[in-house]
């Protein structure tokens, strides 16, 4: 396999397959016209595989920024799903009423804004950050308002092959509910659109499909 000036393997010995660049002891064409240089911004990800933009075309999918390579269909693995957490004011009074740990002394959030994750990858981690354990969960619960309820690595949702997701509580402090059944530890369960997953003291979880 031929390799282009810029260091991409290229099946094709006229122009590389990744970046289009002549590949050396090409004959040489005509020059074209070229288009003004389009500007676009250092942090833009490729849609498909989520590689840092380095220009038209993405150095490892070959996605079209351009767009005339017509539309490119999401992977099937989570790419069109998202979870919105929020407050749930009624599981709260559950809690505080059934005397859970430290129960009295977590308050409710008087202003809890509806946050969206989308759901990429094999796995997706909730809970709360932390820089001593070397953290950084997907769906970020930190705050604020920070839910105190809620262990660092808290749950696990895992994609599966037809594109569904599981869940898993590995082990969290307060363990999680979904639609009102408390998990297993290690006991992955299925879920879908609509469902609403319970952590902490008040935090809800609700699946939909769409990505944010």
């Amino acid at each position: 396999m031929a390799t282009c000036p810029q260091g991409h393997p290229s099946g094709a010995d006229d122009y590389c397959d990744v970046c289009g660049t002549q590949m050396a002891g090409a004959a040489a064409l005509p020059a074209a016209p070229r288009p003004p240089a389009q500007e676009f911004s250092a942090a833009e990800n490729c849609p498909i595989c989520r590689t840092p933009r380095a220009g038209q075309f993405c150095e490892v999918c070959g996605h079209d920024y351009s767009g005339a390579a017509g539309a490119v269909p999401l992977p099937v693995t989570g790419a069109r799903w998202e979870a919105v957490t929020a407050a749930d004011r009624a599981y709260y009074e559950k809690v505080v009423a059934e005397g859970g740990p430290d129960a009295d002394a977590v308050a409710f959030p008087p202003y809890c804004p509806e946050r969206s994750f989308g759901l990429h990858g094999e796995q997706v981690r909730i809970g709360r950050r932390s820089k001593a354990r070397n953290l950084a969960p997907e769906i970020d619960l930190t705050g604020p308002p920070e839910d105190p309820g809620v262990s660092h690595l808290h749950a696990v949702l895992l994609a599966q092959p037809d594109g569904s997701w599981q869940l898993v509580d590995p082990g969290s402090s307060n363990g999680t509910q979904v639609n009102g059944r408390p998990l297993q530890t290690n006991v992955p369960v299925r879920v879908g659109p609509g469902d609403r997953i319970h952590l902490g003291a008040w935090t809800v979880i609700t699946l939909r499909e769409g990505t944010p």
